[in-house]
Order: structure tokens, then C-alpha cells, then sequence
């Protein structure tokens, strides 16, 4: 029998919305593989398409900000009574200052007032995922931060070349709120695109669908995929009638990133 516990179990259900008993059987099917796993449920219709919206969140806060370099840092928590209190949000902030003053290593180098604040609030309090943006010779940063209960949960900041401050800023507000993957479809890992393909390809002939039409189906839908994950083929969220891509005319994101709590 493949080896696996009620927890792998639980945790697949939250990720896919699936049933305790076809959780089960789908790590049974898959050797305990858990992304297999995922994908037989998605096969046998069972589960939705596993994107961040549909993950399990955790508590924390985010914090980012632009001044020459930019940065964001996540602090993760136990509690969302912690993660909105004054000194949490506090540390978050003033880590995020560090680090845009002078890099990633600027919160390792905090890691003391983390463990004094541990104490202070008992809770198990950590340092997440942290970035930092030093732009280009002319390019432009800018940044959104969605706020809730008091505390920054979502945290994006995006790199703009022959572009506006403005514009890099909506495109920044598009990405919190659409959450693509990646820039564009070449920057999809070929490994990723290829089992893609293949579970569209069966979920497709489990519907029944003609051999000959098969090709364009899967094509079809393979296209709407990179839609949701690809920031250039994403439809702006202000007006879904242009894509990223026309919204942005000549300038280029040159790069982005998303910190969103529970992501």
C-alpha cells in the first residue's frame, strides 16, 4: 500500500476541494504522490484547477515599500489576533525598510527583535518570503498593498520600463487582484505546459469528446490556461475588453512579485 497519513489526506482535500474518500483514493492511485494526486482529481472531475485562490491561507502580514530600491516582507504568525496587533505590524514594516535600505539579508539580520516579539505576544512568529527590487537605469517601481483588519495581506511590486509611475501602479493593483504565475507564456516552465496538456488531453476524451476534434480542444483550453497564469494575456481588470499587454502599449514589465499572506 502507498504510504500516507490522514494529514496528506486533509491537506489535499483543502487544496482541491475535494471529498475525504476521493482525497483518499487519489493518493492511493498515486502512490502518495500528492501532485499526481491533484491531477487525478482534476481528471475525474473531482477537483477545481488548484490555482493560489484555492490553497489553504495562514496568518501574517505583509509589508512593502518604494524609495530608490523597493521591497516587500511577509511575517507569518499563528493568530489573526497577533498578526493585525500594533507591534506586529510595526516589525513588518521597519523589516521592510531595512531590506530596501540594504537587502534580503537585512531581515536575518532582525532575527533578534523576531524572537523578542515571540516572547512578547507568545506566539510562534517568522520571518516569510522577502523581496527586493534595486530597478534598472530608468526603469520604474512601483507598488500596491491591500489592507485588512488593520494589516497588509496582499503586497505586489512591479519593474516598468518606458512607462509611468501610473501605469505601473495599475498594473500592479491588476496583478494583487488577478494573481498571475508568470510574465509571459515562455517564461512557463516546458515541464509544467507538457502535464498540463496531458490532463486537459484526458479530461477531454473522459468527456467524450471526437479523436479528431482533440487537438484543437486541448489547444483551446491550453490558451485559456496561460490566460489565468500569464500576466501579458491576463484581461485588465478595470476593463476585460484589453489584455495587459494592450494596456501597457510600449512600455514592458520587466519583472514583478506578489507576497500575498496564505499564498
Amino acid at each position: 500500500m502507498p504510504e500516507f497519513t490522514a494529514k496528506d489526506v486533509q491537506a489535499l482535500r483543502r487544496a482541491t476541494g475535494a471529498g475525504m474518500l476521493d482525497a483518499k483514493r487519489a493518493l492511493e492511485e498515486s502512490e502518495g504522490d500528492v501532485e499526481r494526486a491533484r491531477r487525478w482529481l482534476r481528471e475525474h472531475g473531482l477537483a477545481s484547477s488548484g490555482r493560489r485562490s484555492d490553497r489553504p491561507s495562514s496568518q501574517g502580514a505583509v509589508s512593502v515599500m518604494v524609495d530608490g530600491p523597493g521591497a516587500i516582507v511577509e511575517l507569518r504568525c499563528e493568530t489573526d489576533f497577533v498578526a493585525k496587533s500594533a507591534e506586529f505590524v510595526r516589525l513588518v514594516e521597519e523589516l521592510t525598510q531595512a531590506v530596501a535600505a540594504k537587502g534580503e539579508q537585512a531581515a536575518a539580520e532582525r532575527q533578534a527583535d523576531v524572537d523578542e516579539l515571540k516572547v512578547t505576544l507568545k506566539e510562534n512568529i517568522s520571518v516569510g518570503r522577502v523581496v527586493h527590487f534595486v530597478p534598472a537605469d530608468g526603469a520604474i517601481l512601483d507598488s500596491y498593498l491591500h489592507i485588512q483588519n488593520g494589516r497588509g495581506v496582499n503586497a505586489v511590486l512591479v519593474e516598468l520600463e518606458r512607462g509611468t509611475k501610473e501605469l505601473a501602479h495599475e498594473v500592479a493593483v491588476h496583478i494583487a487582484f488577478a494573481r498571475p504565475t508568470y510574465l509571459a507564456r515562455d517564461d512557463v516552465p516546458a515541464s509544467e505546459v507538457e502535464a498540463e496538456r496531458a490532463t486537459i488531453e484526458s479530461i477531454s476524451r473522459k468527456e467524450g469528446k471526437p479523436d479528431a476534434a482533440l487537438p484543437k480542444i486541448v489547444e483551446g483550453r491550453l490558451t485559456g490556461w496561460f490566460k489565468e497564469r500569464c500576466l501579458l494575456e491576463q484581461a485588465y481588470v478595470r476593463d476585460e475588453k484589453r489584455t495587459i499587454a494592450q494596456l501597457l502599449g510600449e512600455a514592458k514589465v520587466t519583472r514583478f512579485a506578489q507576497v500575498e499572506v496564505g499564498a
